[in-house]
């Protein structure tokens, strides 16, 4: 069965390894990437044959929208390497939403670096938080 953009969050690894919601995230990048293709053909070969070669990985990106309060905490983090994840899925009890990553928890360490975006009229203000991810993304198994 398929699942909603609606529950995912961005989770960062806080004091005694307990994940924190880090902020309301307004979407999120692809979490993982096409491998190079190496080829193997030879004069042989009716067509180009291939094996795959490493994974290819850019910069995560995710938006949110911008407040001065969330944009300096998240400004504080910037060069200091730390734990990220994000999270599918979370219970609901009296509308508030607790992530606990019931469909699945894509965890990586990274930096991260924050940048407001630019705007027109009648928008809401937003920033891009970037994660340069330093570990191959996995999938947590608890």
């Amino acid at each position: 069965m398929a699942i909603s953009t609606y529950k995912i969050f961005l989770m960062k690894k806080g004091a005694n390894d307990a994940w924190e919601k880090l902020i309301d995230i307004k979407d999120f990048p692809d979490l993982g990437g096409s491998p190079e293709m190496l080829e193997t053909t030879t004069l042989s070969d009716k067509m180009q044959t291939y094996v795959p070669g490493i994974q290819s990985m850019d910069a995560l990106e995710f938006t949110s929208n911008y407040t001065k309060d969330d944009y300096t905490t998240l400004k504080a983090l910037e060069g200091t390497p730390a734990d990220y994840a994000v999270w599918f899925g979370a219970t609901e009890a009296a509308n508030v939403l607790t992530p606990t990553g019931s469909d699945g928890k894509f965890e990586f360490g990274g930096s991260l670096s924050v940048f407001p975006i630019g705007g027109g009229v009648n928008e809401v203000v937003g920033m891009t938080i970037t994660i340069a991810p330093s570990t191959p993304i996995t999938m947590a198994t608890a």
